[in-house]
């Protein structure tokens, strides 16, 4: 048997292709949007795909599997074990294989069998892999979000980004018993997570690509929680905001993701850029932050394609609605900021400007800006401010400056109004969120804006005061 393991860092996702070396069939499991990795991986050892599947309907994500399906002509394979609101709805028009506890198929000599690891989702399977040449016991699991590396799979997503009320706590029981029913399985079965660290599917994910069981029973905490009731209270607790984008990607993964790539946007020039923003357009400029917050074109805000441009994009961008973006001047560029976002379904890309053109634009009109930056001591030191924190809820109750609004960034543009006028200082823990904020609010014309330098992490090294709980969060 081969593994090979693929891992996406804007998205923290991994997905896998495992293969019989003696038949030299493959499959793909928990493919993403780029199917055309797996595709020339498989051809360059010789493999032929013949089977696709994935863990479950991903929230995170657009799913490969019926495109990676498609165009290889592998047979694809689904969970039915879910409730009658997570059935795969094209299933049957693909031709699907559809698997619940205990269904098994063969690859070659390798032998998967589907097991039903309810939790944080009601349809979620866990893979187990046998390479029957040699053995007759798993040598591991595929766990997609059941277990990670030190954590476990949130069971809140479908209530809290998907909207369907009533569900989280039911989840972290069937996640309880799901955790129960595994501890059963061999120490030294390999355990090969869906994510890794950066991911909002979990709360603190272990960055190591792989584990065992018998490692994990010992250190993952939720492996290791006897009780039910404490099990389900602190898989609860503190879980990060779900973007907004989850409860579409749900939605589309279930009813049927897209089967053909994202098209190459057009370049656009200086007159296109400074109309749209006149317009009242969305106008993304993907620099780094510094060079954002040195000089950029008023209106604009900043997305920085660094590894967490997918989570924002997806959070801050109006998938319904037609967006502009500022970035390296070459078709290159373009084709992977469409391929970037074709993996969150975000299409709507008008036209891409060259950076380039940010000194042209000023010189046909548009205005050319700065955002400040406030260092931990000239915050600390002024009260005529309001210092707004954009980190998450649970982060700010574990401690934040007294005094200081909580908006979470991904609530920003739609609570703009709950920001006082006047002059603002924003951070977040380290200085990357805070700076997208800071562009947010100078887009709705707010002139009088700060980032905090260093942000939380530098004000506790500081020595300076800490706040405990929900203080003044918004």
């Amino acid at each position: 048997m081969i593994l090979r393991r693929f891992f996406d860092e804007k998205l923290a996702q991994a997905s896998y292709l495992v293969a019989c070396e003696h038949s030299r069939l493959a499959l793909v499991v928990d493919p993403n949007r780029n199917v055309a990795q797996y595709i020339e991986a498989a051809a360059k050892d010789n493999f032929r795909i013949v089977a696709v599947t994935e863990t479950h309907i991903h929230a995170d994500f657009v799913s490969g599997s019926r495109e990676l399906a498609m165009r290889t002509a592998a047979q694809l394979y689904l969970s039915d074990a879910g409730t009658a609101d997570w059935k795969y709805a094209f299933a049957s028009e693909s031709g699907a294989e559809m698997l619940t506890d205990g269904s098994h198929f063969m690859v070659g000599d390798v032998r998967i069998d589907a097991i039903h690891t309810p939790g944080h989702t009601p349809e979620h399977l866990t893979f187990l892999v046998t390479d029957t040449a040699g053995a007759s016991e798993p040598m591991g699991a595929l766990t997609g979000d059941f277990i990670f590396v030190g954590d476990v799979g949130r069971p809140d997503l479908l209530e809290r980004a998907a909207g369907f009320e009533g569900t989280m706590e039911a989840g972290g029981r069937q996640l309880f018993d799901s955790l129960r029913s595994f501890r059963t399985y061999p120490d030294y079965l390999q355990i090969w997570p869906g994510h890794g660290p950066g991911s909002a599917c979990g709360k603190a994910l272990g960055a190591m690509p792989q584990s065992t069981l018998g490692y994990e029973k010992l250190f993952n905490w939720a492996l290791a929680e006897p009780d039910e009731t404490s099990f389900v209270e602190r898989v609860l607790a503190g879980q990060p905001e779900p973007p907004a984008y989850f409860a579409r990607m749900k939605k589309l993964n279930r009813d049927g993701p897209p089967t053909e790539p994202p098209e190459v946007p057009d370049e656009a020039g200086a007159a296109e850029i400074l109309a749209a923003i006149e317009g009242g357009a969305r106008v993304v400029d993907t620099r780094p932050a510094a060079e954002y917050a040195a000089r950029h074109i008023g209106g604009t805000i900043n997305i920085p394609r660094n590894k967490s441009f997918l989570n924002w994009a997806g959070s801050l961008l109006d998938y319904d609605g037609d967006t502009w973006f500022i970035a390296a001047s070459s078709e290159s560029a373009r084709r992977e900021i469409a391929a970037d976002l074709s993996l969150i379904g975000f299409d709507r890309i008008r036209g891409v400007a060259p950076a380039e053109q940010v000194d042209e634009l000023a010189k046909s009109g548009a205005r050319l800006r700065g955002t400040s930056q406030a260092t931990i001591g000239e915050v600390s030191g002024r009260d005529d401010a309001t210092i707004l924190d954009v980190r998450g809820r649970g982060e700010f109750e574990e401690g934040h400056i007294p005094g200081a609004l909580n908006i979470p960034l991904g609530e920003l543009e739609r609570r703009i109004n709950e920001v006082p006028a006047g002059r603002v200082a924003v951070h977040c823990q380290g200085g990357g969120r805070s700076a997208i904020a800071a562009s947010i609010l100078q887009s709705h014309g707010r002139d009088e804006i700060a980032n905090m330098s260093g942000g939380f992490s530098d004000w506790e090294k500081s020595g300076n005061p800490v706040a405990r709980g929900n203080g003044d969060r918004g």
